[in-house]
């Protein structure tokens, strides 16, 4: 899956930012300075970063720069409140690859991601990820799952959480994470909303229900293969 890492010292728009990417099928990490932004890009996986340019202790420029000097050439869309011609020209040609002014429309900021995205990702990563398991397939590029060919009618959620659980199988995951991953951070929840859904879940994935296995005073688990 695509990692998107969104770097801004303002939580509710890192939140605002992160909601939306997720919705559109990316996942994200955040940072909320550029120094913890480059201790993220130090350990790899990251495929863009949202940065933006007014933040304390190290600003998007400077973080930027010190990208680029490490030879870290992830590509970057910069985020700023100042929206002067020299501002945009000062990020592009510190190797930013778009430029995008506060306060701006989210649905155009995913639109921005995904150009950018096409742009400079390898072609069957930049259109989505694909998870086969005998019969059962996830597309998250059309966000559709098909069982033995025919399309099973998951509602967004159902269909978020089948990837994040087969994108970790073999890992039992808490519900604390699973509400974390699927859900977002901030989401105050009880643990039976993840049993619930996981139960919906099942009731549509017909003879592979059991692949989603329960991990008794833990989480679920998915398991490819089930004996």
């Amino acid at each position: 899956m695509v990692k998107i890492l969104i770097v801004d010292d303002e939580p509710r728009i890192r939140e605002l930012i992160r909601e939306h990417l997720e919705h559109a099928g990316y996942e994200c990490e955040e940072a909320a300075d550029g120094s913890a932004a480059l201790v993220a890009l130090a350990k790899g996986g990251i495929d863009l970063v949202i940065l933006d340019v007014m933040m304390p202790f190290m600003d998007g420029m400077a973080a930027l720069k010190e990208m680029r000097s490490r030879k870290i050439d992830t590509p970057v869309i910069m985020l700023t409140a100042r929206g002067e011609e020299y501002d945009k020209l000062a990020g592009l040609e510190g190797g930013a690859d778009d430029y995008v002014v506060k306060p701006f429309s989210p649905r155009e900021l995913v639109a921005r991601v995904k150009a950018v995205l096409n742009r400079t990702l390898p072609k069957e990563k930049a259109e989505g990820e694909s998870y086969v398991f005998g019969g059962l397939s996830i597309d998250t590029a059309s966000h559709m799952v098909t069982i033995d060919g025919k399309e099973a009618d998951l509602t967004p959620k159902e269909f978020d959480l089948l990837v994040f659980l087969s994108a970790n199988k073999g890992i039992a995951l808490s519900r604390e994470k699973i509400l974390q991953k699927v859900w977002n951070y901030d989401y105050t929840g009880e643990d039976r909303t993840v049993d619930t859904h996981v139960k919906m879940l099942r009731s549509h994935l017909g003879r592979y229900r059991d692949n989603i296995i329960t991990v008794w005073g833990v989480g679920y688990k998915f398991v490819p293969e089930v004996d």
